[in-house]
């Protein structure tokens, strides 16, 4: 399971014209889901979403999370997280789970992360319009497996 986290002043996600998920400060999560991901690699990338400390602290050090902050997320669905772009000009996605697997492990991460903080959400499979302001910028890469 792969994650993209991006500190953000405002986010926004939209389908078919019409906004889906909205937050203010806190992260915007792309989150990619492969074959083989279990409820090990789910519960590693969703404490570190919550726990992982980017926001600043009275001392301009980014030592608070986004639930330290009373920060949302907004969680993004997106299977190219899981390309192979190592040969050739043409990234291969053979590595992302299939809809039955993915779907359920997507809404397991909305319910766990949304026990923690405010979470809003992209809709799985469909085409999106992601806005957002990426405060810093900062952003960090997660790997369940820690490939990175």
């Amino acid at each position: 399971m792969r994650a993209v986290i991006q500190r953000t002043t405002a986010a926004s996600v939209e389908v078919d014209g019409t906004i889906v998920g909205e937050i203010g400060q806190g992260l915007v999560v792309f989150l990619g889901i492969e074959e083989g991901d279990t409820e090990i690699d789910l519960n590693y990338i969703c404490e570190k979403i919550v726990g992982i400390r980017v926001f600043d602290d009275e001392n301009e050090i980014p030592n608070r999370s986004v639930a330290d902050i009373g920060g949302s997320v907004l969680l993004i669905s997106q299977f190219t997280l899981c390309a192979d772009a190592r040969k050739g000009k043409r990234p291969s996605y053979i590595r992302a789970a299939r809809p039955e697997q993915a779907i359920p492990l997507y809404e397991r991460a909305i319910a766990r992360i949304g026990a923690a903080v405010p979470v809003q959400h992209g809709v799985f499979q469909a085409y999106m319009q992601v806005k957002l302001v990426n405060d810093g910028p900062h952003t960090i890469l997660l790997d369940s497996r820690k490939a990175f």
